[in-house]
């Protein structure tokens, strides 16, 4: 009888060069609180007035963008597709929607405004290797968009959490109900921005500037 091991298909191969792919294509939390990303001066209204704007779920990522005085001037949502976490695929989603609501940056010698990126998900406030490809994908759409990449910040169950900050609440949570705008921060309840939603695209043309 002889023992030995069989020598790797192409499937196997292809499949342990795409898995190491997207392994590279993911940001370590250590890498993220490294990379100077700014503090947001109070994420519990930016967390609150998305959270009342798009109403996420599970598997909703929102994507806004903030001014210089961290008032919001555009903001995007939509729901990630079923597939393997993968941070160009996440960064392709994320400057899709960008290109959508808000003009690029990219003639401007440093960047004004600021992207931030909210997603609701399933589980716990502890990082994930799906948020790893999210915070990889959110730098690099900021890149060529010339916007400045700022926070990202998960909603679960027990609330929102500022990945890398340590900052966090309890409300809003994946299952609070999203409050009217007009009872929530003033930098999103006087503010008309374009926004867009795969699921209200006649909400977008009409909020759109």
């Amino acid at each position: 009888m002889t023992l030995g091991f069989a020598p790797p298909t192409a499937t196997s191969l292809r499949s342990s060069s795409e898995s190491a792919s997207r392994l590279a294509r993911m940001l370590e939390p250590s890498e993220w609180a490294a990379a100077g990303i700014p503090l947001l001066r109070n994420p519990r209204e930016v967390v609150s007035g998305l959270h009342s704007r798009h109403a996420p779920t599970p598997a909703t990522a929102v994507i806004a963008v903030l001014d210089h005085e961290e008032r919001l001037a555009a903001s995007a949502s939509f729901v990630r597709r079923p597939v393997a976490a993968d941070g160009w695929e996440f960064r392709n989603a994320l400057l899709a929607h960008l290109r959508r609501v808000v003009p690029h940056d990219l003639r401007r010698r440093a960047p004004v405004r600021t992207a931030v990126l909210l997603y609701c998900r399933d589980g716990d406030e502890r990082w994930t290797e799906e948020d790893g490809a999210w915070m990889w994908g959110l730098r690099d759409a900021c890149t060529l968009h010339g916007l400045r990449c700022g926070a990202y910040i998960t909603l679960t169950g027990g609330g929102w959490q500022v990945l890398g900050e340590g900052r966090g609440g309890r409300r809003p949570s994946s299952d609070s109900l999203p409050l009217p705008l007009g009872d929530g921060p003033a930098e999103f309840g006087l503010l008309a921005p374009r926004t867009a939603s795969g699921a209200a695209e006649i909400l977008r043309r009409a909020a759109a500037r």
